[in-house]
């Protein structure tokens, strides 16, 4: 029996686009402000949480749908310690861009940013667990879950689809620049003096502008990166220790740390996914 205060994660190799997260009891589950590289989906399955997106603020609970688009920050925690549960699905930004593409919603093969944030109708949401049900059960086949994945999402671009984001507002090409030498140089030790001779701005500065359009300090999105390393390397099987190290941290505690701190698991916890519900 999986003790509900764990966090279960499903993956599978043959569907590496989706990934999914069960938590039956998220009291003790807590998140700092982080972000993914994936298009998330989530289900609040019992009881309240709070959901903070970018500057926005939610009071969510059972039956209500919550999505976040790549690299937006955000956070979802308890209320006072109060029982809640949740689903969350992963979706490759990529191979969702070309989904909604391919059925005449994007222009474009780009990734769109997508308005929605919260959707509380029921029939979205009963749809949602019917989704992660299958996902969750090894006795379906992998058909079944393709194409129960491809459905729903497709639907749910659909309905989306009249939604569109506005455009926020652009970085400066300085910032855009930083982000990008951030991303490739994530697992090396940076100095906050590196970073304003790159950029001419002054600490103060830097770190306030940067905050204004990533929604992250440099250093908190530093953080955030190597955490995406780790995962990475763990989903392919990578010792703890190692990678911790390929991620940029000095160490397994500090990784260790950080993880649970931004993705409310255990390294070893997400790194042992399970088929089972």
């Amino acid at each position: 029996m999986t003790d509900p205060r764990h966090p279960l994660f499903w993956r599978d190799p043959r569907m590496p686009h989706v990934e999914l997260r069960k938590v039956g009891d998220g009291r003790k589950v807590c998140y700092a402000l982080h972000s993914h590289t994936q298009w998330s989906l989530g289900a609040i399955t019992a009881g309240e949480s709070t959901f903070r997106y970018r500057d926005d603020r939610y009071h969510v609970s059972a039956g209500t749908l919550v999505m976040m688009n790549p690299d937006w920050a955000h956070a979802c925690n308890p209320i006072d310690n109060r029982p809640w549960a949740y689903l969350m699905l992963y979706v490759d930004a990529d191979w969702l861009t070309e989904l909604r593409y391919q059925a005449g919603l994007l222009e474009a093969p780009r990734w769109q940013d997508i308005a929605t944030a919260v959707i509380p109708d029921p029939e979205w949401y009963e749809g949602y667990c019917h989704m992660a049900a299958c996902l969750l059960d090894p006795r379906r086949d992998l058909l079944d879950k393709q194409t129960l994945v491809v459905e729903y999402l497709s639907a749910l671009m659909h309905e989306l689809a009249d939604q569109p984001t506005p455009p926020l507002p652009m970085a400066p090409a300085i910032l855009q620049e930083l982000a990008a030498y951030l991303d490739e140089h994530a697992a090396q030790d940076l100095s906050l003096d590196a970073l304003c001779q790159r950029t001419g701005y002054s600490p103060g500065h830097l770190i306030r502008a940067f905050k204004q359009h990533f929604g992250f300090t440099p250093h908190a999105y530093l953080i955030n990166r190597r955490i995406q390393l780790g995962q990475r390397e763990l989903k392919v099987g990578t010792p703890i220790a190692e990678a911790a190290l390929n991620a940029g941290f000095a160490d397994q505690p500090h990784f260790q740390r950080t993880f649970k701190r931004l993705v409310a698991a255990t390294p070893n916890q997400y790194r042992q996914p399970s088929r089972k519900q």
